[in-house]
This record gives C-alpha cells, sequence and structure tokens, in this order.
C-alpha cells in the first residue's frame, strides 16, 4: 500500500498564553531537531515550523545550515538526512502554497475538543489518508494551543490524546504529541 502524503506545521501563531492572550511563542531547538527526527523516521513529506516573525525564521534557517551544511553535517550525518525536510513558512497559507498540495485536509490538534470543530478520530483520519489517499496537513500549536478561530478554519480537529491519569491532566510536550500522533496515524501497528 503506498504511503499517504503528509505535512505537519509547528504553529507558533496564533497560540493561546495562560491567560488566553494571542501570542507569537518562540521556536525552541529541541522542536526543529526532535520534531524532524519523528518526522522523517514516519515518513512526513514536509515538516513547517511556522513563525510569523524574521528573527525567528532566520534562528531556524542558522540551525538549519550548520547541521545540513555546516560542521553539524559532517559530525552527525544521521541529524542532516533528518533535518532535510524541514521548511519555514511566515504563516499556514505560506507552508500549504509551499507544499504544494492545495486539496489536503488541515487538521489541527488540541490537547481538547473545540466546539464548532469537527472532531476526526485517529482510526477515521488513518483510513481516509491511506484508503480514501485523502493528503493531510497536521498542525501542532505550540504554549497553551492555537486560536479557537485559527482552530475553526480548519477541515477538522484531531481528537485529544489521553492519557490514564485519574485527575485528567493533558498537558504534553509538543514533542511527545507529534511523535504519539504520527505513530497513530502513520504506524504499522
Amino acid at each position: 500500500m503506498d504511503k499517504p502524503r503528509l505535512a505537519i506545521g509547528l504553529v507558533h501563531y496564533p497560540i493561546e498564553d495562560k491567560q488566553k492572550n494571542i501570542v507569537a511563542t518562540n521556536v525552541t531547538n529541541f522542536d526543529i531537531h526532535d520534531i524532524s527526527r519523528a518526522a522523517r523516521m514516519y515518513g512526513v513529506e514536509k515538516y513547517y515550523i511556522i513563525h510569523p516573525m524574521r528573527e525567528q525564521i532566520m534562528f531556524v534557517e542558522r540551525v538549519l545550515d550548520h547541521w545540513r551544511t555546516g560542521e553539524g553535517a559532517k559530525f552527525n550525518p544521521s541529524r542532516k538526512v533528518a533535518l532535510t525536510r524541514v521548511q519555514t513558512a511566515e504563516s499556514y497559507e505560506a507552508a500549504l502554497l509551499d507544499w504544494g498540495v492545495p486539496e489536503a485536509m488541515t487538521v489541527a490538534t488540541h490537547a481538547r475538543s473545540i466546539p464548532g470543530v469537527e472532531t476526526v478520530s485517529f482510526r477515521d483520519l488513518k483510513v481516509q489518508m491511506w484508503e480514501q489517499k485523502k493528503p493531510c496537513f497536521l498542525l501542532f500549536g505550540t504554549g497553551y494551543g492555537m486560536t479557537e478561530g485559527f482552530m475553526k478554519g480548519c477541515s477538522a480537529i484531531l481528537e485529544p490524546i489521553r492519557g490514564a491519569p485519574p485527575d485528567d491532566f493533558r498537558h504534553l510536550s509538543v514533542r511527545s504529541a507529534v511523535s504519539i500522533c504520527l505513530d497513530r496515524i502513520m504506524g504499522a501497528w
């Protein structure tokens, strides 16, 4: 069976903070490296780091240059391979345009369901991607998540990841969430 078409985006704006203010979060070095490794392992076509601020995009580009063509490329060839599919974009729309798959369904992720946005289960998303051959752009938020307004513009929201604690704690690192989601929709199980 052919692998489905999948791109992922790490959204840094529009994001909510603790007080529900709309902010732009900072890019972290860990997110660049760790998510690129998971994306490569699961066959993601492109991993977009989405941020509207030029300074943050330049930071990402410096990190990528070091590991793709600089001393880092010689020091750790595996990291160079993992980072080959990482791109930057100033907006989700710019990332989708760069990917070149305008018919892709856009699926947001969030720790809780959002009223007014259709929720898709991991199982149903996997069926749509693998059996119905629908391409997907899967978006992950930083901070306290993407704004409701942004998510209402998406095709659907992926069902929240639920653990097993008695207090319903749901605040994974985005790196953990990406790995869990990719395994559930792209994994061989």
